[in-house]
């Protein structure tokens, strides 16, 4: 009689679970791979809430029955070994979670997350550093993970999105494989800055509610939105993207098996030597807060897919300017035309009186600046090289050293509107604006429908004391990217000085809203 019903409850089992994944997959290794980057040498300051954020995350996932491996201040190659180690250990039916902390970018509206030794200058640098997030998912389903989840705390205002307007600021909308979860920590094409606090409110309002009994993941993270979104009185609004197909919960419940795979949290992956800059980052271009990203379509398998709340819009310009060739030559910028203008235009310039020596003394540590000294001292004549250091020593403040690399750069292409606009920008900044107007209408002469250049040509204006001229700039670059930061604060500026201070007060207001640094940065460059 035992032999029978003993067989009978073999039969049973096996029938369950070969007709239910989900009891199939509730037995699974839980994998969890957590990695919090702070140090990232091209940021001001190391970032207060990533490594605190991974260590109570990883925490938590280990008194759920994951099988955890933590990373902090991880460079390229040591997230790429990290990433391949959580793929070798994927196998079919796994539940495997990814939580990132630091910062992110979105090029080609896909998502990546960023090593702290990444480079980025270009575009076409994202892809060769950042780890793309629907790779990343993608290698994972393909090794057969039952369970898909990604976290990432990553919609911060970084410099690398600054330093160059075709990117779109925040995260992208993934396509992910069926059987994924998908959770920002703000909205699609938003940011939010660091709270200054040692945790973050998103892995705050998290940790509280996994700790919930009897949810699923998805009620789970619905309600950390929530949470978050009333604790921040709606300002930050979390994404959601969900295609499971079966129930799961953070907490295992009492239907779980109860022989768990062993759990444990390896020793953090030691991270490289990092020496943040010594000197504050100013950036390389003018702020701005790049156009959002057209949403991708909607992802067949998708069925959760909470929209995000939209960030302020600009307002349209009373008078839209239409966007014309420039003259081949411009006359040096005239006169201040009203004593107030006088004023503004007599700003004192923001280059230290420092020796070019010291300067180079100081930023010698500077991890990318000793990489490109390194290249050039190959190849003297590597305009990448050149370029790319002007564009360091600049957000250094070392401006003369950048004028110089700028230089060199255009001996080698005197078209190389990239470098005409840099050096535009940076003699502005020091108050050479004779020989920066000559730079910018060069590079709108090569490139008409340049927003930099523009926006760099705004600014000169706006120092010269001449704001018709600067509104006329800033107008045709908003014409083209509305969302363009400094260009709708430095408009704001121009109009209160032509006496339109209601209009002025709504762009500075909208500006403020949207980069809340934009008039620390103005200051720095004279402007007030």
């Amino acid at each position: 009689m035992k032999i029978c019903i003993s067989s009978l409850a073999l039969l049973l089992f096996v029938g369950l679970t070969s007709i239910s994944p989900a009891l199939a997959d509730s037995s699974g290794e839980r994998l969890a791979l957590v990695i919090g980057n702070a140090k990232y040498p091209d940021n001001e300051a190391p970032l207060k809430e990533p490594i605190n954020d991974a260590r109570n995350i990883a925490d938590e996932l280990k008194r759920d029955g994951f099988n955890v491996e933590i990373g902090e201040n991880l460079n390229g190659d040591a997230m790429r070994r990290a990433f391949d180690k959580l793929y070798a250990r994927t196998k079919p039916g796994s539940v495997v979670l990814v939580f990132f902390s630091g910062f992110g970018i979105q090029s080609a509206r896909q998502s990546y997350i960023l090593p702290v030794d990444a480079q980025i200058w270009t575009e076409a640098d994202v892809r060769r550093d950042g780890f793309s997030l629907e790779t990343i998912l993608g290698e994972i389903n393909g090794r057969g993970a039952g369970v898909k989840i990604a976290l990432l705390d990553a919609s911060r205002r970084n410099p690398f999105e600054r330093r160059f307007r075709s990117f779109s600021a925040g995260l992208a909308p993934v396509i992910a494989p069926s059987g994924s979860l998908v959770m920002y920590s703000a909205a699609l094409s938003s940011v939010i800055n660091d709270s200054g606090t040692d945790r973050s409110l998103f892995v705050g309002e998290l940790l509280k509610e996994i700790r919930v009994p009897d949810l699923t993941a998805e009620e789970t993270l619905n309600r950390t939105r929530v949470g978050v979104t009333r604790a921040s009185r709606g300002e930050q609004v979390p994404w959601i993207s969900s295609s499971l197909a079966d129930d799961f919960s953070f907490v295992p419940g009492k239907g779980d098996t109860a022989t768990k795979p062993p759990v444990s949290v390896a020793k953090p992956i030691a991270p490289p030597p990092v020496v943040p800059p010594k000197e504050a980052a100013q950036t390389a271009a003018p702020s701005n807060t790049p156009p959002s990203a057209v949403t991708a379509p909607k992802p067949p398998t998708e069925t959760t897919n909470v929209q995000p709340a939209k960030p302020p819009e600009p307002p349209k310009p009373v008078e839209v300017a239409k966007q014309v060739d420039p003259p081949k030559q411009m006359e040096a910028p005239k006169q201040p035309e009203t004593p107030k203008q006088a004023e503004a235009a007599t700003a004192p310039a923001t280059q230290p009186a420092k020796d070019d020596a010291k300067l180079l003394a100081a930023l010698a540590d500077d991890p990318t600046i000793k990489s490109l000294n390194s290249k050039l001292a190959t190849n003297p004549k590597d305009g990448n090289s050149l370029y790319r250091r002007g564009q360091v020593y600049a957000s250094k403040g070392a401006y003369r050293l950048a004028i110089k690399d700028f230089d060199d750069t255009l001996k080698l292409n005197p078209k190389d509107v990239e470098a005409l606009n840099n050096r535009c920008w940076t003699r502005t900044v020091i108050g050479d604006l004779a020989a920066a107007t000559k730079d910018c209408n060069e590079a709108l002469r090569l490139r008409p429908d340049f927003v930099d250049a523009l926006d760099s040509r705004g600014l000169l204006h706006l120092k010269n004391g001449q704001p018709k001229s600067a509104i006329t700039d800033f107008d045709a670059a908003l014409k083209i990217n509305p969302r363009l930061t400094s260009s709708l604060y430095g408009r704001g500026l121009a109009k209160q000085r032509d006496g339109k201070a209601a209009e002025g007060d709504l762009d500075i207001t909208n500006a403020k809203a949207m980069d809340p640094n934009i008039v620390k940065e103005f200051a720095g460059y004279g402007i007030r």
